[in-house]
């Protein structure tokens, strides 16, 4: 089993025994994920920008306009903090104080790296449209060398990460456990579809079939 590398900085010191070290786990996680939110300080104001992202084996991607505040402090080299949580479930205990929530996240520090290279950065965009529509790459119009110089891209490597999962049942006192109170779990799936065309469509085309995406199921109805 392939390890999670970690430092003193990653080390989680609130409920260590939720820690994940199994990489394949990481993976997962950020697989699933479709948002990432990143950290970063701009003369000395922390900002914390939600933005789209996407695994390639060891690297998470991120990508935008060349002119975004956030990506012109990622070219500078600054050290950023990228965090990803997938909610699982919402925990629901006897008592008000040990409620709590299911999730699966991930924490990852170090410098974000500039995509120079046009090829390399046609295949990221090409992995991150793939990842998210198999299949859709081949039938779009791929992007022109304006659209190409206007985007910029960025990886950071997962060599310093910390994750995070909480599964199962309430963890209530055992003086509470007799209460007449309904406790368990209200679980959280990420749910696709049905999907929708657009109303600007000037030819018939066939919907594609994504049902594939992320191991979940569309709603068809």
């Amino acid at each position: 089993m392939s390890k999670v590398k970690t430092s003193n900085r990653t080390r989680i010191r609130r409920v260590p025994t939720r820690a994940v070290f199994d990489r394949e786990i990481l993976n997962q996680i950020l697989d699933e994920a479709l948002i990432c939110h990143l950290g970063f300080t701009d003369n000395e104001q922390s900002f914390v920008i939600p933005t789209l992202c996407w695994r390639n084996e060891n690297r998470l991607y991120v990508h935008g306009s060349t002119g975004s505040r956030m990506l012109k402090i990622l070219k500078s080299g600054a050290s950023v903090c990228v965090t990803v949580t997938l909610l699982d479930g919402l925990v629901m205990a006897r008592s008000a104080f040990h409620h709590s929530a299911n999730y699966r996240s991930a924490v990852i520090l170090g410098p974000m790296h500039h995509v120079d290279n046009e090829t390399d950065r046609l295949s990221a965009l090409e992995h991150f449209m793939e990842h998210i529509a198999p299949g859709r790459w081949a039938t779009v119009r791929a992007p022109n060398n304006k659209e190409l110089k206007a985007t910029d891209l960025f990886w950071i490597a997962l060599d310093e990460v910390s994750v995070k999962v909480r599964t199962g049942d309430p963890v209530d006192d055992v003086g509470d456990m007799d209460l007449p109170v309904w406790a368990g779990v209200i679980p959280i799936k990420q749910q696709f579809g049905p999907m929708a065309g657009a109303k600007d469509m000037q030819l018939e085309v066939a919907a594609p079939n994504y049902s594939t995406v992320f191991g979940q199921r569309w709603v068809n109805e």
